[in-house]
């Protein structure tokens, strides 16, 4: 997904905060990964689940 469409489906509409608090941990945790992760400010980023991103929303699902 792009970053607006993750942003659109949190509710969250300033950027810099989603940044700051969502995307850079999800990034850092290992949970997101860059499709282009030489260039981070590329129009065309996508953020992917990882392995362990995938697990999480599995776990999240049985939960419900």
């Amino acid at each position: 997904m792009k970053r607006t469409e993750i942003q659109a489906k949190l509710e969250l509409k300033h950027e810099d905060y989603f940044r700051e608090k969502y995307l850079i941990p999800a990034l850092n945790e290992g949970i997101l990964e860059m499709t282009i992760p030489g260039k981070p400010n590329s129009p065309k980023q996508r953020y992917p689940l990882t392995e362990k991103g995938l697990d999480i929303k599995e776990r999240l699902a049985e939960n419900k």
